[in-house]
């Protein structure tokens, strides 16, 4: 064995330079606790990712600076690479540095900066421009950050300059599929260059990102020989022969990565429970709260919040109207029950009749339309801030992607709230999931999975009053706003040319709505918010 090595697979605060610098102090001592001789990081570890524009505040990188010699300082014994941002005379790097015995004995610039889909990357980095090398144990090593790693020009210039073992650091995030991509990627880049690759990816909710981990190393075949588990802090260590192989003896697999429906719904409710615990704790709430209606969309979204914060640090709140009907109570009721979560029941008949009467002189004799339902909806809005702000708890929207889209929500309303969990989950997608999550435990009531869904605004009103059925609206809508597919192109494929027109009216005009929604999990290749950035006002 040449050497023992870590990857640190961890969840870090952005923005929190000092606490993260601890984190790197105290992972780098167990790391040699553990027998390692060098442990490597994640991309940015200092700052977290993405930084943004904190990255233009000058004291964030005074912050850096200081957190450098103090890592140098505190981590003798071991070698560690490390990502941060470092100041350049053209502008911010992208580091990759090795630290060793005190000391950064060299730095890797990153060459490939993203900026397309959630990345802003030359909004603030310049690039680097060549490979850097290191020996470690009689090892070359070469260096390399995320993006280099998905072009061919970083990793072949690296094998040049003598590489035997390629490390590459990431802050990759997650959508569906995402890991067997990453998998497959490397291994080629492997094979084709006889490298071996460590690819160390970070973990943990950012805002709408969740980074889903999964490090790994490849051997110069392209075989996986050492993978962490998704969605979770963790230390992988592996042992590296004279000629940079990983020895047989090295880290468990955790897991094959498989293709296929039952693997990516595991792996997307997981980004969804991590997604809304690290939002609600790294922002300081004690808690959540959210409307439950009964239907499946608040049943998935109370799941969820549950499996991430804990039955103690949920309520939920049943609030019917002349509309609801017997069984969604009763359905909201048991699903709370078996989840062991507080709930409260506030009718909204008094202030929306109390609206009502107010409204009738400015209403005249017009008859009751979609106002009447939005004020409703904007009646449980105002209920569930009040108890937020009242229990510091933050509110949960339970819109699904869907009806996001289609502009099928109330402003002030059912959008209103701090953070929307299943804000990139189409609609089918979200029955997938209420079975997923029963097929662990049944704490969904088999009637909120069968039953038409229903807004529950006006008598005997279902979701398809008003929308396409979903098995048409949600096709639709992946070839729309996921794959940016043209009318003609989608009608193409087999679908009716006014529902398909219809759809992408919906759509476009309801921008103004997504732009005052709250952040949500980002789940899929294109969600609303940082990754489809349209104008609200345009002739397009």
């Amino acid at each position: 064995m040449a050497c023992r090595l870590q990857i640190a697979q961890l969840n870090l605060l952005v923005g929190d330079v000092p606490g993260n610098a601890q984190r790197v102090i105290t992972t780098a001592r167990e790391a040699l606790a553990a027998g390692a001789d060098l442990v490597v990081f994640p991309e940015l570890t200092l700052t977290g990712y993405p930084p943004e524009d904190l990255l233009l505040r000058p004291e964030l990188l005074e912050r850096v600076d200081a957190a450098l010699v103090q890592v140098c300082a505190e981590t003798r014994g071991i070698t560690l690479v490390l990502g941060y941002p470092r100041a350049a005379p053209d502008g911010l790097l992208n580091a990759a540095g090795v630290i060793r015995d005190g000391a950064l004995v060299t730095e890797y610039a990153k060459q490939e900066l993203p900026n397309y889909s959630v990345f802003d990357e030359k909004r603030y980095f310049q690039p680097g421009a060549s490979a850097v090398v290191f020996e470690h144990r009689g090892l070359r090593m070469g260096l390399s950050v995320c993006e280099d790693i998905w072009r061919k020009a970083p990793t072949a210039a690296a094998a040049a300059a003598g590489a035997q073992v390629l490390i590459n650091i990431n802050a990759s995030p997650f959508h569906a599929g995402k890991q067997a991509e990453r998998e497959a990627l490397v291994a080629r880049r492997a094979g084709t260059h006889g490298l071996t690759i460590l690819y160390a990816n970070l973990v943990g909710g950012q805002d709408e990102l969740v980074f889903d981990g999964g490090s790994f190393v490849v051997d110069r075949e392209g075989r996986v020989q050492a993978r962490s588990p998704q969605f979770q802090e963790h230390a992988l260590l592996v042992d590296l022969a004279a000629d940079g192989t990983p020895c047989e003896s090295g880290a468990p697999r955790h897991g094959a990565v498989a293709a296929g429906s039952a693997q990516d719904e595991a792996a997307i409710y997981s980004a969804l429970v991590l997604g809304v615990r690290d939002y609600v704790r790294k922002n300081g709430f004690s808690g959540a709260v959210l409307g439950l209606s009964g239907g499946v969309d608040s049943a998935l979204t109370l799941a969820i919040a549950v499996d991430a914060l804990g039955a103690d640090q949920v309520e939920a709140v049943l609030m019917p109207s002349r509309y609801t009907a017997d069984m969604s109570n009763e359905d909201a009721l048991e699903q709370a029950r078996r989840l062991g979560v507080r709930t409260h029941t506030i009718p909204i008949e008094p202030a929306f009749d109390s609206f009502l009467a107010m409204l009738k002189p400015a209403f005249g004799d017009r008859a009751p339309d979609v106002t009447e339902e939005n004020i409703q909806a904007r009646c449980r809005g105002v209920i569930l801030m009040a108890l937020s702000n009242k229990h510091g708890r933050i509110l949960l929207t339970t819109g699904n992607k869907s009806e996001m889209s289609v502009g099928y929500a109330t402003l002030y309303g059912d959008m209103a709230g701090g953070f929307a969990p299943i804000k990139d989950v189409p609609k089918i997608l979200v029955y997938r999931l209420a079975h997923y999550r029963n097929g662990l435990a049944p704490i969904i009531p088999e009637r909120v999975l069968t039953r038409a869904p229903s807004a529950e605004l006006r008598p005997d009103q279902t979701d398809q009053d008003s929308l396409p059925p979903y098995e048409i609206l949600d096709p639709i809508l992946r070839l729309y706003i996921e794959e940016d597919q043209s009318v003609d192109a989608i009608v193409a494929q087999g679908f009716a040319a006014s529902e398909v027109r219809r759809v992408v009216r919906l759509v476009d005009r309801n921008e103004y709505k997504r732009r005052q929604a709250p952040p949500g999990v980002r789940i899929s290749r294109r969600a609303f918010g940082r990754d489809r950035r349209y104008p609200i006002t345009s002739g397009f």
